[in-house]
């Protein structure tokens, strides 16, 4: 998977999933070379979809290095950002592939974020029942969490990500020389899930994030690259055991239930979701103090590390007359909850994550106290 031209340097994360275990390739120049994409399904016809903001930087680079595989190469562009993870915009994909005369053999390569990555995929999985796609993550998040794991899917106005499947890419591609573009809001909104992974998985990564966050503030291509991958490999042990989120991989969602909640309670896109995590992990970490899992130490420490990555730890007041009962609305309508009882992925111990429920009077307590922190 070298090239001649670029000598793309480049480490590898497998998914083990059977006949449907793919590899995460993470490395510099990887864009820009061919070996990359070779193995690939083949096809007459390859689509990239990306958005408003990437396509101009990025598309022409990816259509470059696919016009040796690929005879005819289409392309789509959405429009930037989550408000648009819509009904939509998926249709703006079919509405391609259908006037193209796409087959089931053509491949979608999703050129963007998180999502562009899930809006692709959700079309990749629904298109003629099912068409090959890869993963091209152009941010950080998408590179540390969403392009891995094939959960794909829309947003609706009631609840975040509700409407999708799980249908795993051919192969996830990180150029970590993409991440040289992003805006520093993005890198921070990335962070998040970075560190998410520490506290449900891995103390010693948490140290290392701890340690090295100024150099991942500053992208340090090495700092970055360990970030990338040591991230990848956590998901991918979560997702080889629990692909289709049965059990533990609902840790993966430490700080979500909360995070979504700020996302559709502010309207999609007024704050990024990586910037609702981290305030969202600042919540579960107070949650989890509050069930008497671990103690104000680890709580602060968290809340240090989301604030030097440049995300919020106070959360938003979704409804001047009734916060908490906004909150648990909007709550209920995640998909861990059962029955309409709420779950939450709390940390049991340092490095430990589990899903429970907690008294709405506990929960309530933890957003008073997290919405004038």
């Amino acid at each position: 998977m070298t090239s001649k031209h670029t000598a793309p340097s480049f480490q590898q994360v497998d998914i083990d999933l059977g006949d449907r275990s793919y590899g995460i390739v993470i490395g510099a120049g990887l864009l820009d070379a061919p070996e990359s994409y070779a193995g690939l399904p083949s096809a007459a016809s390859a689509m990239i979809v990306t958005n408003q903001t990437v396509g101009p930087l990025y598309r022409d680079r990816l259509v470059e290095s696919l016009s040796s595989q690929y005879k005819v190469i289409h392309t789509v562009v959405l429009p930037d950002g989550e408000v648009h993870k819509t009904w939509e915009s998926l249709n703006l994909i079919f509405d391609a592939l259908l006037s193209h005369g796409c087959d089931r053999k053509t491949v979608l390569f999703a050129l963007g974020g998180g999502v562009v990555g899930d809006v692709t995929g959700f079309a990749a999985a629904s298109y003629m029942r099912g068409v090959p796609f890869v993963q091209v993550p152009t941010t950080l998040l998408a590179q540390v969490d969403s392009s891995v794991g094939g959960k794909t899917a829309i947003n609706h106005p009631l609840g975040k990500n509700m409407i999708g499947a799980f249908y795993q890419p051919r192969r996830v591609l990180c150029d970590l020389d993409v991440l040289k573009t992003l805006p520093v809001r993005e890198l921070s909104a990335g962070l998040a899930e970075v560190i998410k992974y520490g506290p449900i998985a891995d103390m010693a990564f948490l140290d290392w994030t701890e340690a090295n966050m100024d150099a991942l503030m500053a992208r340090d291509p090495g700092a970055l690259a360990f970030a990338v991958r040591r991230s990848c490999e956590i998901k991918a042990g979560v997702v080889g055991q629990d692909e289709r989120e049965s059990g533990m991989r609902a840790i993966l969602n430490f700080g979500h239930t909360f995070g979504h909640a700020i996302e559709a309670g502010m309207g999609y896109g007024a704050w990024l979701h990586g910037e609702a995590v981290g305030c969202g992990m600042v919540m579960a970490a107070r949650l989890s103090a509050a069930l008497g899992l671990v103690d104000d130490a680890f709580v602060e420490r968290l809340t240090a590390l989301v604030l030097r990555a440049g995300l919020p730890a106070v959360a938003p007041v979704l409804d001047a007359r009734d916060n908490v009962g906004r909150y648990l609305e909007l709550m209920r309508v995640d998909k861990k909850s059962e029955g309409g009882a709420i779950k939450f992925v709390v940390i049991d111990g340092p490095g430990r994550a589990v899903v429970r429920g907690a008294p709405d009077a506990m929960v309530a307590r933890v957003i008073e106290a997290s919405c004038r922190a």
